[in-house]
Order: structure tokens, then sequence, then C-alpha cells
């Protein structure tokens, strides 16, 4: 009897070949399809096709005629409301408490890998495995007795880092057909398999034209120096980041970057590009994959953000089940709300959320005159 594999279907070329390719192989295949645009956004006015907005009606049909062209069975599952509390409200509140959230390493996480496949199986679909068309690879090491997730063949297209939360019983149940091609093998084989999305584009974004519009309007605030001198009034706290150069609005004669974010007195802190480098930071929510757990320190390669390259670092467990990452070289922009990921080599060690860092920036309140003072800490 051959093996019954779901394959969540976007309506774009990478998943629409992974459906294809698996069905070649000799599986039963299922296309499935999660709607989560409900028609209007959650924090605002949404106006863009990305991930999320309208364009994803448009991705479901694209989804279905692929199905059809396949002749495989094709569901379609409203997860509008799921997405809306696991995604779209966690999004907000992360900004509005001075973090800088990653969706889709969150919807990964909650959405694609577990309530999408809750619906599909309380539909009374079974099946065997669920694949999709992430670029990386998964396998079983008979030595480590562990599944591992590793980087794709095309560097430029691996997407390991948004799937660093993935469990062993997960991976025991996925499949990732495109992890040995690149993104133009994958497109001609679509060509040649008369696919009509081998064309069309990705989406780039969350939210094609910014996530600032599923943000409501907040408090305008201080924007301040480390020494505590007011230099401009921010928009509020959500329409910053770590980093950050453009947008401030303050003229100061040589650039200023956003070194700070302090929800709790609505301030952003701005400093020189040399206060943005950081050789520490904690992170929380680790999940390991290439072992059970963290007993005692261990070097590997760090990627504080998807596009960042990775860094030399040690990373040694705390007692509350943090990770304490101390890098060789100190890091740009190191942000709250990121995730970091460990690798050793190709394999995914595992990875957790940026809580703080060792120049964490905090502010307080002193005496009569309400003097502001920048305390570097050391978690």
């Amino acid at each position: 009897m051959m093996s019954r594999v779901v394959v969540g279907m976007s309506g774009g070329v990478d998943s629409s070949v992974a459906a294809a390719l698996l069905k070649e192989q000799g599986y039963a295949v299922i296309g499935v399809t999660m709607k989560i645009w409900a028609g209007e956004a959650s924090c605002g006015e949404e106006r863009g096709h990305g991930c999320y907005g309208p364009g994803k009606e448009r991705d479901i049909e694209d989804a279905r005629r692929v199905a059809q062209s396949l002749d495989i069975p094709f569901h379609v599952f409203d997860l509008s409301r799921e997405y809306k509390t696991e995604v779209l409200d966690y999004f907000c509140q992360e900004y509005l408490s001075g973090k800088t959230p990653n969706p889709c390493v969150r919807c990964n996480h909650r959405i694609k890998f577990d309530a999408l496949l809750e619906k599909t199986r309380a539909s009374g679909i079974e099946f065997d495995y669920f694949a999709t068309g992430h670029y990386l690879r998964s396998e079983y090491d008979q030595i480590r007795k562990r599944y591992l997730l590793k980087r794709a063949r095309d560097l430029t297209k691996d997407q390991s880092y948004f799937l660093f939360s993935l469990t062993q019983q997960q991976l025991a149940r996925s499949l990732f057909p495109l992890g040995g091609y690149t993104k133009r093998e994958v497109r001609k084989m679509a060509a040649d398999r008369h696919l009509t999305v081998h064309e069309k584009p990705e989406s780039q974004d969350f939210v094609i034209g910014g996530y600032s519009s599923l943000l409501d309007s907040t408090p305008r605030g201080s924007i301040i120096d480390r020494g505590g001198k007011v230099l401009g009034e921010h928009r509020g706290i959500p329409f910053y980041t770590i980093g950050q150069r453009k947008g401030l609005g303050i003229a100061a004669g040589h650039p200023l970057y956003v070194i700070g974010i302090d929800p709790q007195r609505n301030t952003i802190i701005v400093g020189e590009e040399e206060d943005l480098y950081n050789d520490e930071l904690v992170a929380s929510g680790v999940n390991w994959i290439a072992l059970e757990r963290l007993q005692t320190k261990m070097k590997v390669k760090a990627k504080i953000r998807y596009r960042h390259p990775e860094a030399e670092a040690v990373i040694a467990p705390l007692e509350n089940g943090q990770v304490r990452v101390k890098f060789k070289e100190p890091q740009m922009s190191i942000t709250p709300g990121q995730a970091v990921v460990f690798y050793d080599g190709d394999i995914v060690v595992g990875g957790g959320t940026i809580e703080s860092t060792a120049k964490a920036s905090s502010f307080y309140v002193t005496g009569e005159k309400e003097q502001i003072v920048l305390e570097e800490t050391t978690p």
C-alpha cells in the first residue's frame, strides 16, 4: 500500500513542484491549503499582497489549478481565526513590547506544522507524512538516533533558519522534496511539467507595503541619546527596530541608529554605529534537534537573522532553560524577538528567540530632575 502524504500547497512554484515530485515518486498525494485572510487586517488596514492579504485568495485558486493538473485531491481549511490569534496578534503584541518578531518562524511553528495538520486530521483525512516546498533537508542519523534538520543544497534559498522549532515527532513525519535542488532547477521542473505557476513571483514580505499596516497608532514619545538628551519625537515604538537608521526624523550632523527601545517609558534610544555591536545574548524557548538537550558549553555557528552571516559562538545552558550565546566577534544589531539558530556545519543544532543582550538598554528615572541614565547589564 502506497504511503499517503499531505502537501501544504501555497499556490507558489515551490510547493507545486514538491507535490508533483512526490506523486512521481509513488506517493498518494493530497493537497491542502490554508485560508488565513479573513477580509480585514488584525490591527489596522492591510493594503498589499504578501504572505498575508487579499492576494491569498488568488493563491488558493492557483493551488487548486495545480492540484487539478496533477489530478490529486485538494482541500482548503479555514485557519483565519488561528492565524489571527497565533501570528497577527502575537506580531502586534511583540512590537508593542519593544521587540521585533519573526512572523515566518511563528507561522511555521503554530500554523503550518500544527493547526493545519490538526484541521486535516479532524476532517477525516488519513496520512503518513506532511510535505512542504521549503528548501532544506531532513534525515535520520543512526548514530545519534535522532532526525536531523540540514541546510538545503541551494544555500541562497536555504530555509532551515525558519524551522528550528520542529520536534523529533514532526521531523519523523515530514518530507522536504526540494532540499537537493536549486531554485532555477525547480522553476525548470515546473515549466517541464506545464505547471501554470512556473513563472509566478515569490512573496517577498509578510505584508507588501510594510508591516506597519497591521499596527494600531500608538502614543508618540521621545527619541533620546545615551546621555538622556531629547533629540526628537518618535511616532510610536512599534515602528522602530534595533539598527534602524532611516526615518528617525532627527538631524544630528552624523548617522544615528536605534540602539534601544524602552516600552515602559515609551522611549527610543539612539547612538553611534559602534553602539550596535554586541558579543552576547540570552535566548529562550529553545528547541534542540541534533541533541536531546544542551548539558555543557558547545561551539557552534549562530545566525541572529535570516540574512545575517553566521558567526562563531559558544552556547551554554542556563538554569531556567534559556541559553547564553557568546560570540567570538561582536555582532551588529542583535534584536530581541528575532530567532537565533545554531549550526554545526550543515546541521541545525537548535534555536530559540532572542530575549536580551549583554548591552541591554535599561533606563531609570532617578532624582527630582528625573535624569535618564543608560545602564549596561549582563544578564
